[in-house]
């Protein structure tokens, strides 16, 4: 499932490459959910052609005139913007099914570099020509809304996560995570493989490289998840769960 690494080569758009959202099998997880035959033959209209990345492209820039946005049809990227320090911060995870680029909404830019983790697709949207037809496409604004609530209430949930948990609760809330994510694309819910490295997963979720490799060392040493390499198996998921539990014992 993974990619090799491949030299890194400008992103190519490929209009021949013409994908239609009505024949998508991740058309329930992205945009075009609930739509009439009708209103799905407008929006697979609008799609433009297809862009294809390798592992280590950049999909945008941060500074990047925002004009789209990305529906990832496979693959897995990663976002991340420059701090004052010069560290590279990463922001987020998106597999297939997830909408990118919606950072460059108020400003117009793009506030975030997104970079493909293995070689990857996605759609292109071009934004202003969404927002005519979901004026029209009541169904499809509604949808619109919802992707944006859902991004906001990601946001929110990385806070939580940085201000209020301990190290080990942060790793196990980031695997619980991504085993929703992978169960919701008909995927295994408990053995998938990482894409992103445990650097990155340390600047995610605010925590020392050290940090990250021991919580995993202590989790696979109590027998809640068995790791080899990037390839993870979580072995108890009710006791990983568990870490999250608040002190009355009930999970939210």
């Amino acid at each position: 499932m993974h990619a090799n690494v491949k030299q890194n080569v400008v992103p190519l758009i490929t209009p021949g490459l013409k994908v239609a959202c009505s024949q998508c099998n991740l058309r329930e997880l992205c945009l075009p959910f609930g739509l009439d035959d009708r209103d799905m033959a407008r929006l697979d209209s609008l799609i433009g052609g297809g862009r294809k990345l390798k592992r280590g492209q950049h999909l945008y820039r941060a500074g990047d005139a925002f004009e789209s946005i990305f529906a990832v049809r496979s693959g897995f990227f990663k976002t991340d913007v420059l701090t004052e320090d010069g560290r590279d911060q990463v922001t987020g995870f998106q597999m297939a099914g997830e909408i990118l680029g919606m950072d460059g909404i108020s400003t117009e830019h793009h506030t975030c570099n997104a970079v493909a983790l293995e070689d990857s697709e996605v759609c292109l949207i071009p934004f202003t020509e969404l927002e005519l037809l979901s004026s029209e496409i009541h169904s499809l604004q509604h949808h619109l809304h919802k992707v944006m609530s859902r991004e906001i209430v990601r946001d929110h949930g990385v806070m939580m996560l940085l201000g209020t948990m301990r190290a080990e609760e942060r790793l196990a809330a980031f695997l619980l995570n991504l085993s929703q994510r992978f169960s919701a694309r008909g995927y295994s819910p408990s053995e998938f493989h990482l894409r992103m490295t445990r650097e990155e997963i340390g600047s995610y979720l605010g925590l020392k490289l050290e940090t990250v490799s021991r919580a995993f060392s202590r989790f696979q040493d109590e027998g809640l998840i068995s790791v080899q390499q990037k390839h993870v198996r979580i072995v108890d998921l009710a006791r990983l769960k568990s870490l999250l539990a608040p002190p009355d014992g009930r999970i939210a």
